[in-house]
C-alpha cells in the first residue's frame, strides 16, 4: 500500500525488485487487544530518522535490536502481504511483521515469536515465506526475543540513540578507549560525567564502541573502541 492509501498487487518477484518496500506503509494495521502488557506503537529509528510501527511487545524489541544493527539501512512494519495457494487451491496470506532493507540492497522478511515460541499457524507459513524470500534472493528470519540482560542492556543504550547525544565528541570517546577500560575510568578521563556519560552510551549505541552486552552494564563493565573508526558507524 502506497502513502496514498492505494493497494497494489502484482507477482511476488516483481515487488521485491521494483518497489522499496521500506518505504511502504503497513498494509494491515494491529489491532489493541484487551490484556496485552504492550499497546501498539511507534519506534523512533536512528537508522533512517523516521518512525517504525510495531504492534506488539516482541515485535517492539527486534524493531529495537533492528535499529542498532549496523547492516540494516532501513526498517518497515507489514510492508507487504503475500498470497498463495494451499491445499485444495484456498488462498492463503500472511503479512510477515517487519522487512528491513540491508546495506547491501538485499531484502529481510522478519516474523517475531514472543517468549512462548511461534505458534504452530506461523511455523507453518514460515516454511512457505522463507521459500519466496529465497526465490527474490533475500532472507527470512522467525526470530525469537534475546536474552533478558542483553534486552535490557541495549534498551538502556536505545535511550541514547539520538545523533544529539554524541554531540561530535566520538572522535574523543574512541581515543579515550583505545585499549581497554572501565566504563566510569573513560568518562572520568573525558570530563564532566553529566556531560560525558550520554556520548558514552551513544558509542555504545554506534557500534564506537564495543562491550559486552549479555552481562549487565555497569561502570566497571570493559569497553574498547571498535577496530573501524566512527566515520564508518551509522
Amino acid at each position: 500500500m502506497d502513502a496514498g492509501g492505494q493497494h497494489h498487487q502484482m507477482p511476488w518477484l516483481q515487488a521485491a525488485g521494483e518497489v522499496a518496500l521500506e518505504d511502504c506503509v503497513p498494509v494491515q494495521k494491529f489491532p489493541v487487544q484487551r490484556g496485552r502488557r504492550t499497546a501498539p506503537g511507534w519506534w523512533w529509528s536512528a537508522t533512517t530518522g523516521r518512525l517504525v510501527h510495531y504492534g506488539f511487545g516482541a515485535m517492539r524489541t527486534q524493531v529495537m535490536m533492528l535499529d542498532r544493527d549496523p547492516s540494516v539501512a532501513a526498517i518497515a512494519c507489514r510492508p507487504v502481504e503475500l498470497l498463495w495457494r494451499g491445499r485444495g487451491g484456498v488462498v492463503v496470506s500472511h503479512a510477515p511483521h517487519l522487512m528491513t532493507r540491508l546495506i547491501d540492497g538485499s531484502g529481510v522478511l522478519v516474523d517475531c515469536a514472543g517468549v512462548r515460541g511461534a505458534g504452530r499457524r506461523l511455523v507453518q507459513r514460515a516454511v512457505h515465506v522463507e521459500a519466496v524470500a529465497e526465490a527474490a534472493g533475500w532472507n527470512y528470519r522467525l526470530v525469537g526475543p534475546p536474552t533478558a540482560v542483553a534486552e535490557a542492556n541495549v534498551r538502556w543504550l536505545a535511550g541514547f540513540r539520538h545523533p544529539r547525544c554524541g554531540a561530535g565528541g566520538l572522535e574523543q570517546v574512541a581515543q579515550c578507549f583505545r585499549a581497554p577500560r572501565p566504563l566510569v575510568d573513560g568518562v572520568r578521563a573525558l570530563g564532566d560525567p553529566l556531560a560525558v556519560w550520554p556520548a558514552v552510551f551513544h558509542a555504545l549505541w554506534r557500534g564506537v564502541l564495543e562491550a559486552p552486552l549479555e552481562v549487565a552494564l555497569h561502570g566497571e563493565a570493559l569497553a574498547v573502541a571498535a577496530r573501524r573508526g566512527p566515520g564508518s558507524q551509522r
